[in-house]
């Protein structure tokens, strides 16, 4: 029976049930939906609805309905109930008669589902923090075990200047820590309580909303039950803290994808993380880097859903909303298994450092430290670098890097040249000279993953 069947002298189609139907989707919230109903029934009994016998005997059997679904999920989808409400409302029913249909006195559907979702969010909210955790610790890790590998750092996809491979690890600890911050703020404005708002005007019972609020671990009550029943933004800012996670990932897929290619070969993924082809034997494709970077476009989609759904809304609710969820729980399963993924990748990779370091020594990288090198002899920047550029016009035409030309070459384009400029076109050179706070000289990447080690 829907439980607003009153106003009705007709029954509804059977495709009007299947299209207004939300239960196939929120049934996720199952667990929600009983402990706000436990809640509600103290908050109820304190006002003088309930007696302390019809609460403890409604609150009993919340509790082994929770434990009923718990061991038999599939009863909430047979029952063919509405909404997860109605399934709860019904099941109450069933097991206390009509004492269960004093619970729903001064609820609405609306403060209800808003309670439920904003409690699912912060759930689900402190497990995707656990899971950045844990992508940031396998970052660091292998931080650790391959910091001082040399790698070339490329802009424009070409090779620019050589850094340290630990550098370019801690720099994607850099964007995970942001996706951390944003979902620690995220969950701290979706830390208030909309039970006890209603349909749109508030509850007609004079109820203790602080202490409610406090019941079901909110900090406090929400302010207006206008807003309160009609907001999703945690919602939307759970997409959007996703959405940008989820580029941090698929930027750090692509990177690792490019690496492992045959033309690079820096790295080598781990079997566990991998596939091979049906037809080429040889092959071992990074499948796992690739659904990272696929599963960003569905979370992205998610986002703009959400956002065009709300776009437009007048104050409360509006049966748009039921539309929140679906996006919303595929956007946090989505989210969780990429980080999941992501540090199992990681966990396995190694670094083939002969091939990092080879790359890194081609491609005329050391041609900045040949412009600072005539800087340091007394030449304006800006014609050290058209020198330098003419040096490496030169060193391609001859097919061999800067530092294969002898001295006498070199001042063909710059008298100032002198022998020590042999020191300064070494790759260790190259990265000890970016001792600057942020830079790649070992001493820094060192100092800055002990600073991210003590912060775990």
């Amino acid at each position: 029976m829907a439980l607003w069947g009153g106003r009705f002298s007709q029954e509804s189609s059977a495709l009007f049930k299947l299209f207004n139907d939300s239960l196939p989707v929120d049934y996720r919230l199952i667990e929600e939906d009983i402990v706000g109903s436990i809640a509600w029934a103290g908050a109820i009994t304190q006002v003088g609805i309930l007696t302390q016998t019809e609460c403890d005997a409604l609150q009993q059997a919340l509790n082994d309905l929770l434990l009923e679904v718990k061991d038999q999920p599939e009863l909430i989808l047979a029952s063919g109930a509405e909404d997860i409400h109605s399934f709860v409302e019904q099941s109450l029913i069933a097991k206390v008669g009509d004492l269960g249909k004093k619970l729903h006195t001064g609820r609405s559907r609306n403060d209800q589902v808003a309670t439920d979702l904003k409690l699912w969010c912060k759930k689900e909210g402190e497990q995707l923090l656990q899971l950045l955790g844990g992508l940031k610790a396998a970052l660091l890790a292998l931080t650790e075990r391959e910091l001082d590998a040399v790698m070339p750092g490329y802009t424009h996809l070409q090779r620019a200047q050589p850094v340290a491979f630990g550098h370019w690890c801690l720099a994607y600890v850099e964007m995970f820590e942001r996706d951390i911050s944003r979902l620690e703020d995220a969950l701290k404005r979706a830390d208030t309580c909309p039970l006890g708002t209603g349909a749109l005007a508030g509850t007609a019972y004079p109820m203790d909303r602080h202490a409610l609020a406090q019941s079901l671990g909110f900090s406090a009550p929400t302010l207006n039950s206008l807003d309160t029943v009609s907001d999703r933004d945690h919602v939307i800012e759970l997409c959007s803290d996703a959405s940008i996670s989820m580029m941090h990932l698929s930027r750090m897929a692509e990177d690792l994808i490019f690496f492992n290619s045959g033309e690079a070969g820096f790295i080598e993924l781990d079997d566990q993380v991998t596939s091979g082809s049906s037809l080429m034997p040889q092959k071992k494709n990074p499948d796992a880097l690739e659904l990272i970077r696929g599963k960003t476009g569905r979370v992205y989609g998610s986002l703009v859903g959400i956002l065009t759904t709300m776009k437009a809304l007048p104050l409360a609710y509006n049966k748009d909303m039921q539309e929140d969820k679906e996006g919303l729980f595929d956007v946090m399963d989505s989210w969780a298994i990429c980080l999941e993924m992501a540090a199992l990748v990681l966990s396995g990779l190694k670094v083939n450092r002969e091939n990092t370091l080879r790359a890194a020594q081609q491609g005329y990288a050391n041609s900045t430290e040949l412009a600072d090198y005539l800087v340091a002899k007394g030449m304006p920047f800006r014609e050290a670098h058209h020198v330098v550029g003419e040096v490496v016009v030169a060193a391609i035409a001859d097919k061999k890097p800067i530092e294969d030309f002898a001295l006498e070459q070199l001042q063909t384009f710059a008298k100032v040249i002198g022998s020590d400029v042999y020191q300064c076109l070494t790759i260790d050179s190259c990265l000890a000279k970016r001792e600057a706070l942020g830079g790649t000289a070992l001493p820094q990447v060192k100092s800055a993953l002990a600073v991210k080690l003590q912060q775990k």
